[in-house]
């Protein structure tokens, strides 16, 4: 096949028998290679999961390829061994708990087609919601990655669509296609050779953040990362980690600090960084959520031992261009917090103007 695309699953049991028959829809959409071959497929590979997901899909699934995996690794280790395995030209990287309307596979696959430049890509992504049994799709961009992502001064992820905690809805004001710095890895499409060339996702990171990283190093080493809004899918987020988890926290806090050091060679931000991240567990101690206190100093500890240690293939040292460059000069949190309501109009019109 063409396009392969892989749902790394971790006890989602109930997810993948209800996301996987419409992403089963979408690559027979696609029909035929010249020789015979679908030109996309389904692809699961599972992370040791204890709630009978691999028995399902045996029963529910048979026609779809698995790959067990003998231990949870993460998003990190289990893509990477996964995709060791699969012969395809496309990778789409594709969470358990995303759901796919007909026709979104056709745009990233036409585009990646068109654009040589264009080494990684993404849909827009929408919220899904459940409610009394059912999902509803919504208008409303979703946390994980919205319209894609930038990164501020001080290594902060935002995104077109998301800034913090509040999204906004889709009006068609990111109906364009757009390079950005990432896009989220609930659904991301990738060249095989350019992820081979990257030696794949950071094994260091083991979940969150690990897709801005693989995005920045391919944007470092001349490829454009770009969203392509002819194409939406909806995610509904949380199938893993809850938000509310300390542990979710502390991987969130170390692998920010992990990602300016694979790609940020100036040492005072992530000094600066630091330092930003003791406040903010000082508030974490000051309200009561101690959790959390311990988490930071957890991910500080976790950074410094993980530091330069079975360190990705170095991307080069190419800089950012356009829109991300320029949002890289940007510091989100003192702008969201004195913009406010309008924080998402000011953000385009800075995008727009460079």
């Amino acid at each position: 096949m063409r396009t392969a695309l892989v749902i790394l699953n971790w006890n989602t049991k109930d997810y993948l028998r209800e996301f996987l028959p419409p992403m089963l829809r979408s690559c027979e959409e696609m029909g035929l290679c010249p020789d015979g071959t679908p030109q996309a497929g389904v692809i699961v590979a599972d992370s040791a999961s204890t709630d009978g997901s691999m028995d399902m899909m045996a029963a529910e699934f048979p026609e779809v390829r698995t790959i067990p995996l003998d231990s949870n690794y993460g998003f990190t280790g289990g893509y990477n061994r996964a995709l060791q395995q699969i012969d395809a030209q496309y990778y789409i990287l594709v969470n358990s708990d995303i759901e796919v309307p007909s026709g979104w596979l056709r745009p990233l696959v036409d585009w990646m087609d068109t654009h040589p430049e264009c080494g990684i890509c993404g849909p827009k992504l929408h919220a899904l919601v459940k409610r009394d049994g059912s999902y509803d799709r919504q208008d409303r961009f979703e946390y994980a990655g919205a319209a894609g992502g930038y990164v501020d001064r001080f290594g902060y992820p935002f995104c077109r669509g998301r800034v913090l905690k509040h999204t906004e809805y889709d009006s068609g004001q990111y109906d364009l296609p757009h390079d950005v710095l990432w896009v989220s890895g609930a659904c991301l499409m990738v060249r095989s050779s350019l992820w081979k060339s990257l030696s794949g996702l950071d094994d260091r990171f083991f979940a969150h953040m690990e897709e801005i990283d693989l995005c920045w190093r391919a944007n470092r080493s001349g490829w454009k990362v770009t969203v392509v809004p002819s194409s939406v899918v909806y995610h509904l987020g949380g199938g893993t980690l809850p938000v509310s988890s300390p542990w979710k926290l502390e991987l969130n806090f170390r692998n920010n600090l992990l990602l300016l050091d694979n790609n940020d060679p100036c040492r005072l931000i992530i000094t600066v960084r630091m330092v930003l991240d003791g406040f903010s567990a000082l508030v974490y101690l000051l309200t009561g959520r101690t959790a959390y206190f311990k988490a930071v100093l957890k991910a500080h500890r976790a950074y410094r031992s993980l530091r330069g240690l079975n360190k990705v293939r170095d991307a080069g040292s190419g800089s950012l261009q356009g829109s991300a460059a320029a949002m890289r000069k940007i510091c989100i949190l003192p702008l969201a917090a004195i913009k406010r309501n309008s924080i998402f109009k000011y953000l385009k019109r800075y995008e727009d103007s460079h």
